[in-house]
């Protein structure tokens, strides 16, 4: 077992459980096994209905600033909307059944109230997302971003910057509606988290950048920390215990890693087309991730060449040439696949339903994890 300290204030177990009982309740109607699902389907409608939204909420009075707000909102180049369709499906996961008083309609209000609440935790997310990618551009001084220029290119350095922190801002606008405080301190965990890991990432000695430890805490911060505390923010706004807040929380964090863990492999594996970035974009930077970590783990010679940096090319050559001859990323998929099943032993340990609907968005949010750990772009 592995412990990491989050932010000095939680400690955090790194293991890996038996999954024998996954799909305990996932499989309970037959109907539902057959049925194949798409995640994203399921919530299409409600993905749409956020996507006008956000392109709402980023108007800006200065014509400049809303250009660049919008830029990663127009239609045809929103992404895939990865986090909102996980905590959509989340909240429907969580479900919990209003009971409606006869002669009035409480509980639809009350429910419908609820979701409103729980699709604007997927609005800010995806705001605070957009703005650490704005200004991840500007410090990587990357010119491609979703396949397309990336702001910091196309309107230049402090317009990208100033559009990200006015994102931030209408973020906070739409946190602060809520009147939820343990909602907002998730949240406001979650942007002094990307902080950190932006740093931890800018500042590392050659020792921390030999570290798997290192690395793993820093892409929990800059990756994993958002989907987390999102989930276990969708959790709190529905009133469910402590208990099945940390499993939401848990769901995030595993499936964040994983899926981080799968965009280190792509970036070795990948094309950049396919990625809408350029392959090796991180070694180049001079950025170690897993797979050169597990490189290092076979051929300790690779210690001397990651302390040197990769601003000589042929070291970048060098590092490939044991990378290839390694199980580096076979390694790395594996460790992908094992968040990816603690993810999905999460939303197995969650109290049972009979709802089909519940199950339904159980099972998709499971579907997420392979979904993760399988794609190639």
């Amino acid at each position: 077992m592995i412990i990491y300290v989050r932010s000095g204030r939680e400690t955090l177990s790194w293991s890996f459980p038996s999954l024998l009982g996954l799909g305990r309740q996932i499989h309970q109607s037959s109907s539902l096994i057959e049925e194949q699902l798409d995640p994203f389907s399921l919530v299409s409608d409600e993905l749409s209905l956020v996507a006008n939204r956000l392109r709402a909420m980023v108007i800006a009075e200065v014509p400049k600033l809303a250009s660049a707000a919008e830029y990663f909102f127009r239609l045809g180049v929103e992404g895939k909307r990865f986090r909102p369709t996980v905590l959509l499906l989340m909240a429907t996961a969580l479900n919990v059944h209003i009971p409606e008083p006869v002669g009035g309609g409480v509980g639809d209000t009350v429910a419908t109230e609820l979701r409103t609440r729980q699709q604007s935790i997927a609005e800010i997310t995806e705001m605070i997302h957009v703005a650490s990618l704005l200004h991840d551009d500007v410090l990587d001084d990357a010119d491609t971003r979703r396949g397309i220029g990336s702001l910091n290119a196309v309107m230049g350095n402090k317009l990208a910057v100033l559009a990200g922190d006015f994102l931030l801002s209408r973020a906070c606008v739409a946190l602060a509606a809520l009147k939820n405080t343990e909602v907002v301190s998730l949240v406001a965990t979650v942007v002094e988290n990307l902080v950190m890991g932006e740093t931890m990432q800018m500042t590392t000695s050659s020792e921390q950048r030999c570290s798997m430890d290192y690395y793993i805490q820093k892409t929990y911060y800059k990756t994993a920390s958002l989907i987390s505390n999102s989930c276990k923010a969708i959790a709190l706004l529905a009133g469910r215990t402590a208990e099945v807040a940390m499993l939401a929380f848990e769901y995030g964090k595993n499936l964040g890693l994983a899926f981080q863990l799968i965009d280190d492999v792509l970036d070795f594996t990948g094309t950049s087309a396919s990625l809408g970035k350029g392959s090796l974009s991180d070694i180049q930077q001079g950025i170690v991730t897993a797979p050169i970590l597990f490189a290092m783990e076979e051929f300790p010679q690779l210690h001397a060449i990651v302390y040197q940096g990769f601003d000589n090319p042929e070291n970048i050559e060098i590092a490939l040439e044991y990378l290839g001859k390694s199980h580096g990323i076979q390694r790395t998929r594996e460790l992908a696949m094992k968040h990816a099943n603690l993810a999905a032993a999460a939303i197995d340990s969650l109290p049972e339903s009979n709802d089909e609907n519940v199950i339904r968005s159980r099972r998709a949010l499971v579907d997420l994890t392979q979904r993760v750990i399988t794609r190639n772009k």
